[in-house]
């Protein structure tokens, strides 16, 4: 929007608008405010909670029930569902409500000049035309053409990624083209850590970059998750079955001429037993324990369905800026007296030291180093200060220059020491046309003071200015070939990806005669990577999960970085963003399997680079902090943000937040989610192996012309007691250790995959036919009906309990499975034993069941039936 065709600003003397200009404008371009996603409410999460086809299935089922008259089984069934909805619920509403914080995104007051005074407003209501006031510490409001500055620098990180903060001057007219990376122009959401500015607002609400991106946000569909397009299928299977086993009954009755009315209501019965009511239930329970845990490991799940997601995840795409980094600038190395020294410790950790060639020294004797040191700590704006209960220095100012001030503290060279014993009258700020920054110390008394003048900046404007350099043995001429040594030793260090200062000083009573300085040394420095991002990237390999970063910092810093983390290796290719702006969609799906680094790129292009590894049918995850990484993370299969660094715009759009910032929390998060669908397996297997063996006693019986073999009220008492508290022990099996050793599964796997069908289907059947084995033994033994049922519901009850043991592991059987690494498990199915044998011998649960006590015989009928079926198991396997 260009609003200088306005005669807004041209009023004589005044600066900014009116209040009257100010509404009209409101009016026209509306509020300084990013695009509100609408608040959760809580009707429609509940209402979402019903949408799942098995719900569905069971909410027709109970609609049957009623019209059959059967209303304890209609009651039972819409208990789980309500249950079901009640914990899916509170579990999205409760992280929605958490993470409903976009608004806050931009500032919420700023000073600007309205009506020729200066006030301060809510940001809101600023408009294209305002001028602002920026100082040290303020968040910009808006996007602004900077008008007049002094020393002002901005850490812009949330939209480039990169972690430097960048100074800001005037281009000398009032700039209306807000584009990212321009030194004229102030952008909404970053913050001013050093000096002071005024601007004109250009830009505001979702005009401003910050807005734009978070437009894109509306752009970007959500798709269903592996695990509920598997349920999906999962329930329509259950459907057909449920539909086919109606039909079959029916018919068959008929055709032994049994009544039309009568088999078509049996056959609907059947059919309602055949639906595993507790499964979605049993899965809701599962993922929000899982919830639970990973929040105990800092990890803040979204939505439950994503919790599984991250175990299929193969490729993680990753910002580089506090995410594989600290986001802490730190001096790794120094140069001074023709000798290279190194800095341990990362980030703003008191631990640390300075050592040369491997040994511990004291800085004070060495003394170009120590000199060298007192110039970075006395030239800067920064401040560090020193709690002994943090494990870090608390830091105010510019990375760069906080870097320097840990490294002199580890040298023990304390700035606040220093400004104890010297004056500062005066400083020449950095400009980006001089590239140095210099100030005037002076020492001693009014007799005898004397002055000295310290400048750092890059090395080859402040090699030019020195005529000498600081040795051991004291100041010496500085040749030709001595710079041409230094020069050499800062190449050295940037091929390293090392940003390099230089340092200097003379002693001078005037910053206008800095030419003819002693040169003192270079300092190297880096943001670092995370150590337990370098451990999470190994995992991660192990896992055979690819690691991708992506930044908007430099080729060659990307590079250092990624293979001192561990992303890039032999071979790898890094693509930059310019490299990108030429390549088809085509092209880069080509590339993508073998890029590991993407460096220079913007936010439209980390929606491609997702958009690519998900065209090769790749299951991706994207992290990130910043706005800029917002579209990306949503775009991703499983979007995961950063809870410390992360912006609200980035949480809102992620599935996941890491609550402390950790890429091996991520790590730990995709173990969860490998373990959790590992975990519904077993309970699937569980519950559809005993419906089938249930549905498979009740045909059979009926089709071979037997007495009902179960009871409504049985079959009802085995699906919640026995199948529900074991289905849900299942949920929360200890992870597999070698889950992180195996291959991530594809998404577009079976529910199924794996032959797990065959061994339901197969255990299923066994289970039915041992029932009705238990059933005429027992009937033509004893001669009563009750009697023979009971002991069916014993058999039955006792196979599936023996069962639940089978399916804790795919690869074991019921004699080489660990028993003891679930306690709840021992517990539910000592309870499902407790209610079974209620059931069997109290005398009221005998009228409500219609069971009858059983003998020595009778049980030990039931009882030899029942291991009968993991003895088959074991030999069929």
């Amino acid at each position: 929007m260009n609003i200088l065709s306005r005669e807004y600003t041209s009023r004589v003397g005044i600066k900014g608008l009116s209040s009257e200009q100010a509404e009209e404008l409101t009016k026209e371009f509306g509020e300084n405010t990013l695009a509100k996603k609408g608040k959760a409410n809580p009707v429609g999460v509940f209402l979402g909670q019903f949408k799942d086809v098995m719900v569905i299935i069971l909410l027709a089922a109970t609609a049957v029930s009623v019209f059959l008259g059967e209303i304890y089984d209609a009651a039972t069934i819409i208990t789980i569902v309500l249950i079901n909805a009640i914990i899916g619920f509170s579990q999205e509403y409760k992280t929605g409500k958490t993470l409903e914080a976009l608004e806050n995104m931009s500032a919420p007051t700023a000073k600007v000049y309205r009506d020729g005074e200066t006030v301060k407003l809510p940001a809101a209501q600023l408009v294209p035309g305002d001028v602002i006031i920026i100082e040290a510490g303020d968040r910009i409001p808006a996007d602004a053409s900077i008008i007049n500055s002094k020393a002002l620098q901005i850490e812009e990180s949330i939209l480039t990624g990169e972690s430097n903060a960048n100074y800001k001057e005037s281009s000398g007219f009032v700039d209306t083209d807000n584009s990212i990376g321009k030194e004229n122009i102030l952008y909404m959401g970053t913050t001013a850590v050093k000096g002071v500015g005024e601007a004109q607002v250009v830009a505001t609400g979702l005009s401003t970059q910050m807005g734009k991106i978070s437009g894109m946000l509306k752009d970007i569909d959500e798709s269903e998750t592996p695990l509920q397009k598997r349920l999906t299928e999962l329930g329509k299977v259950i459907a057909i079955i449920c539909l086919a086993v109606c039909i079959i009954v029916t018919a068959a009755g008929i055709i032994r001429g049994e009544p039309v009315l009568d088999m078509l209501m049996t056959g609907i019965t059947i059919a309602i037993a055949a639906i595993p009511e507790g499964l979605p239930a049993t899965v809701t329970i599962a993922l929000a324990l899982a919830v639970r845990r990973m929040l105990r490991k800092n990890a803040l799940v979204h939505k439950l369905h994503s919790v599984e997601t991250l175990g299929c995840a193969e490729v993680i795409c990753t910002d580089k800026t506090g995410t594989v980094t600290e986001n802490k600038m730190t001096v790794t190395e120094i140069y001074t007296g023709g000798e290279i020294y190194n800095v341990s410790g990362t980030g703003y950790k008191h631990t640390g030291e300075i050592t040369k060639n491997g040994l511990r020294l004291n800085p004070k004797n060495e003394k170009p180093l120590y000199e060298t040191l007192i110039c970075g700590a006395l030239c800067e704006n920064s401040k560090i200060s020193y709690d002994r209960k943090k494990e870090d220095f608390d830091t105010f100012g510019d990375p760069t220059e906080t870097a320097i001030l840990v490294a002199a503290a580890k040298g023990g060279v304390y700035a606040d020491v220093l400004e104890k014993l010297t004056r500062r009258v005066d400083e020449e700020p950095f400009d980006s046309l001089t590239r140095c920054m210099s100030v005037l110390y002076r020492r001693g008394g009014i007799d005898n003071c004397y002055f000295t003048g310290y400048i750092k900046g890059a090395a080859d404007v402040i090699l030019d200015r020195c005529s000498c350099k600081l040795t051991e043995h004291g100041v010496e001429p500085l040749s030709a070939i001595e710079k041409r040594k230094i020069t050499l030793a800062a190449d050295g260090m940037a091929a390293s990806a090392l940003r390099v200062l230089a340092l200097a000083k003379k002693d001078t009573d005037s910053l206008n005669d800095m030419n003819g300085c002693t040169f003192l040394g270079l300092v190297g420095m880096i943001d670092p990577p995370r150590a337990e991002a370098k451990k999470a990237v190994k995992l991660c390999r192990s896992a055979a999960v690819k690691t991708v970063m992506i930044t908007g910092d430099h080729k060659d810093t990307a590079a250092a970085v990624a293979r001192s983390a561990g992303i890039m290796r032999g071979g790898d290719l890094i693509l930059t963003g310019a490299e990108l702006a030429v390549m088809t969609d085509e092209e880069l799906q080509a590339l993508a399997p073998k890029t590991s680094v993407f460096a220079r790129v913007s936010p439209s292009d980390k929606l491609r680079i997702v958009r690519a590894y998900k065209a090769n049918g790749k299951t991706v995850a994207m992290t990130g902090d910043g706005v800029n990484d917002a579209p990306a993370v949503k775009e991703a299969d499983i979007g995961v943000a950063m809870g410390i660094t992360g912006t609200d715009v980035t949480k809102q759009a992620a599935d996941l937040v890491l609550l402390d910032d950790n890429f091996a929390t991520l790590v730990s998060a995709v173990a969860e989610g490998r373990g959790i669908y590992g975990n519904i397996r077993k309970f699937v297997r569980y519950l559809l192996s005993c419906n089938i063996g249930e549905v498979l006693t009740m045909f059979l019986g009926i089709i071979m012309g037997m007495p009902m073999v179960l009871l409504p009220t049985q079959i009802l008492l085995v699906n919640l007691a026995t199948d529900g508290l074991p289905a849900v022990a299942l949920g929360v099996e200890p992870n597999d250790p070698d889950d992180m050793k195996k291959p991530p599964r594809k998404a577009s796997d079976s529910f199924f995959s794996g032959g797990l069908m065959g061994k339901i289907i197969f255990r299923g059947i066994l289970i039915g036919l041992l029932t009705l084995g238990s059933f005429s033994v027992t009937l033509n033994i004893s001669g009563d009906i009750t009697t023979a049922r009971t002991a069916a519901l014993l058999t039955l009850v006792l196979s599936q309990l023996m069962h639940v043991f089978e399916c804790k592991h795919e690869k074991k059987n019921i004699f080489t499975v660990n028993y003891l690494n679930n306690p709840r498990l021992i517990l539910a199915v000592l309870s499902s034993l407790i209610i079974i044998a209620l059931a069997i011998f109290f005398p009221p649960a005998q009228l409500i069941f219609g069971t009858a006590a059983l003998g020595i015989k009778e049980l030990l009928i039931a009882l030899g039936f029942a291991v009968i079926a993991p003895i088959l198991q074991c030999i069929f396997k």
